[in-house]
């Protein structure tokens, strides 16, 4: 990689808590979370539960949704998600933040009215499991709006399709522990006890490398890719080359999943 290649690409990653505020704040981000929020039909007075919810990008939504009796449950596993969560929270009454993990949800049988959890389960150890927490924790008619990608939908343009296909199996084999989650999570529901209506298909498309790159992260993974032996160093230079210097497209999609207790 040349050094006009270094000046497009990030180098050092982002602490997770600023990535996954500044994904919220994304265009990419903004569009699906809509979605999201859209799918949960959220009135005032309901308790909804975001878990998995990291340093609260969306909790201030949840809470304008459900308004003045409401109740809004984050539940993060990581302590320094949680504090960043409840600096992000501070005027809002109504949130509550527990310390959990999705395996094993801190809330009582049938304790909510609607539920999300947002690009958590591609990295649990036991999908299914946390399916049966949710379906456990809510009401009868509850709701459980799920938005997960599926990896192998990651496609670059590049003139060179095989380093693409490398870049994107690299991916899916190595990095992300539950890849395909965005397809088996209509099954898994199901599995679960779950009706589930509806499946919403949203393929997010990138023009500009660089705010691609703030989502993919090319140089640090396509490094990784090239230590796992998915790319020679010359394979590397290439791909990366390609995508700092010629037009640039690539696009990937997620599936928000609507789930009825």
């Amino acid at each position: 990689m040349t050094s006009a290649d270094a000046s497009v690409f990030e180098t050092t990653r982002p602490a997770s808590a600023d990535y996954l505020i500044r994904f919220a704040a994304s265009d990419a981000g903004r569009d699906y979370k809509g979605r999201l929020l859209d799918a949960l039909d959220l009135r005032a007075g309901l308790a909804v539960l975001d878990a998995g919810c990291g340093p609260g990008a969306d909790l201030p939504a949840l809470t304008e949704a459900v308004g003045p009796g409401g109740t809004v449950i984050g539940v993060d596993r990581d302590q320094e998600m949680l504090d960043a969560a409840a600096a992000r929270t501070a005027a809002h009454r109504c949130v509550e933040l527990r310390r959990g993990d999705v395996h094993a949800l801190p809330l009582d049988d049938a304790a909510v009215d609607r539920a999300c959890t947002d690009r958590v389960l591609q990295h649990v150890d036991d999908p299914a499991r946390a399916l049966a927490e949710f379906h456990r924790v809510l009401r009868p008619g509850g709701r459980l709006v799920m938005g997960e990608p599926d990896w192998d939908t990651l496609a670059v343009d590049h003139p060179h399709p095989s380093l693409s296909r490398a870049y994107t199996r690299h991916i899916t084999e190595q990095v992300i522990r539950n890849a395909a989650i965005g397809r088996q999570l209509a099954r898994l529901a199901t599995d679960a006890g779950f009706r589930v209506p509806e499946v919403i298909p949203v393929t997010q498309v990138f023009r500009d490398v660089r705010a691609a790159d703030r989502v993919f992260g090319f140089e640090r993974t396509t490094r990784r890719a090239v230590e796992a032996g998915y790319l020679s160093e010359y394979q590397a230079a290439v791909w990366l080359h390609h995508l700092a210097h010629r037009p640039f497209f690539a696009s990937a999609t997620l599936y928000v999943v609507v789930a009825e207790a």
